[in-house]
């Protein structure tokens, strides 16, 4: 069965950019401001706190998984309140990724694995888009073993580290993404893959992205009434089902003149135009640039 949640993630090429095993006693609280980088936790023993952008603390336990596919303004503390005008902990390096957070001297009382990675995709923030703010994954086996063997492979120097390291993040990053595809998800992909009958639909514009599809298409595909079908998608991925078709489209047009996969008159019938001149309008209308600008500009990057 062709699956949209694996087809973003590989469209998002996840990699490896810097993990590190953060350990932590008594009272201790750290800020962290990024623009926008995918940042992830694996509680490996103990428990903390995370809030993000001033949204409520998540309280995380031992074998919690949390990303956030484009973090911002974060802030990690310990279970132990610190009072709004102590200040912030700095973590020490113990030795290379390796840090301490709090008390130096005693027994840490919780273990993490934290790290930030790259997503490759020329397209990367509109398919980011598509996921929630902030997945949070609690009580899943297989997901912990997989914790498991990335934090093997962090802290380890083996040949062609980088290389397994980006592997198990890709699958890590699908495990924890189809672990929270439910009806109770936030508004986006992941919701409506959640619902198997939105599902069924959006399979269909993945799967072929070429076809002429029209809303009434697409909610006979998914056995409900055009009515309750465009309500329904609405009401899950957070936009129409014509926006959420012509924003795969234009992921995968993106992707595709990022390699130069062929012609641009190949490229616009793979993704469902007639012509080149009624891609290159809705290309244009979509991201500021035609095409063959947008190629040429990637080729030169």
């Amino acid at each position: 069965m062709f699956d949209p949640l694996a087809e973003v993630v590989t469209l998002l090429q996840p990699g490896a950019s810097f993990s590190k095993i953060v350990s932590g006693v008594g009272a201790w609280r750290v800020r962290r401001s990024v623009t926008g980088q995918p940042f992830y936790c694996a509680i490996l023993d103990g428990g903390c706190r995370l809030s993000v952008a001033g949204q409520p603390a998540i309280t995380l336990h031992a074998g919690d998984f949390l990303l956030i596919p484009a973090a911002y303004d974060f802030t990690m503390m310990s279970l132990q309140p610190m009072a709004d005008g102590d200040a912030d902990t700095p973590p020490v390096e113990v030795r290379p990724r390796d840090f301490r957070v709090g008390t130096q001297d005693i027994p840490a009382d919780v273990q993490l694995l934290v790290g930030h990675c790259t997503f490759g995709s020329p397209d990367a923030a509109l398919l980011v888009s598509l996921l929630p703010k902030v997945i949070h994954v609690r009580g899943e086996r297989r997901l912990a073993t997989l914790v498991e063997l990335v934090t093997e492979e962090a802290r380890g120097q083996r040949p062609a580290r980088d290389v397994i390291l980006a592997h198990l993040l890709e699958v890590l990053f699908i495990e924890a993404l189809r672990s929270t595809a439910t009806e109770n998800a936030p508004a986006g992909l992941l919701r409506g893959l959640g619902d198997e009958r939105l599902a069924v639909a959006i399979r269909q514009m993945h799967e072929h992205p070429n076809q002429p599809w029209t809303v009434a298409q697409l909610a006979r595909e998914a056995a409900l009434s055009r009515s309750t079908f465009f309500e329904r998608f609405k009401q899950a991925l957070g936009m129409a089902p014509m926006a959420y078709l012509l924003t795969w489209r234009m992921a995968l047009a993106k992707n595709l003149l990022h390699g130069r996969d062929g012609s641009i008159a190949e490229i616009a019938q793979q993704i469902g135009y007639s012509s080149v001149s009624a891609f290159s309008v809705a290309f244009t209308r979509y991201t500021g640039l035609t095409p063959g600008r947008y190629s040429r500009d990637e080729a030169a990057v």
